[in-house]
């Protein structure tokens, strides 16, 4: 299950990411937002951020206009690894060597199909499992 959430300027493409999550046969819950009309992201974020460290949500994508903010928020909740990647390179890498939980994005920043290759990459990447990363997400976790 992956835990979905956005503020009004990721709507739009978290619409796609939705969809394309449903032709992948993947099962989401969505956290909201649920228009365009404006609202403050850190709601968001740590809805998200908290479904996924209760473990009722494997992962989360959070969407933003610039993904930072959101990003920012899910990262204060302990147990959360948010990495803003806007490249499939730092999607692969973030699972790999942060085993990081929480994808986020910006909708002013990249574009639909790019995004969903990006959602591909984060959620088809295993962690690595090294004894380097593991030890590394430890020192994080601390």
């Amino acid at each position: 299950m992956i835990a979905l959430g956005c503020d009004h300027g990721g709507y739009t493409m978290m619409q796609e990411v939705k969809k394309h999550l449903e032709s992948r046969g993947i099962e989401y819950k969505d956290y909201g937002c649920y228009s365009e009309e404006s609202v403050d992201y850190p709601e968001y974020g740590k809805k998200v951020a908290n479904a996924v460290v209760s473990g009722e949500c494997d992962k989360g994508i959070l969407i933003c206009g610039t993904g930072i903010g959101i990003s920012i928020t899910a990262n204060k909740v302990k147990g959360v690894r948010a990495a803003l990647c806007h490249d499939c390179f730092s999607a692969a890498a973030t699972r790999e060597h942060n085993n990081a939980n929480v994808l986020a994005m910006g909708a002013r920043v990249i574009g639909v199909g790019l995004a969903l290759q990006i959602v591909d990459t984060f959620l088809d990447t295993p962690f690595s499992n090294d004894e380097r990363h593991i030890r590394r997400i430890a020192m994080i976790e601390d």
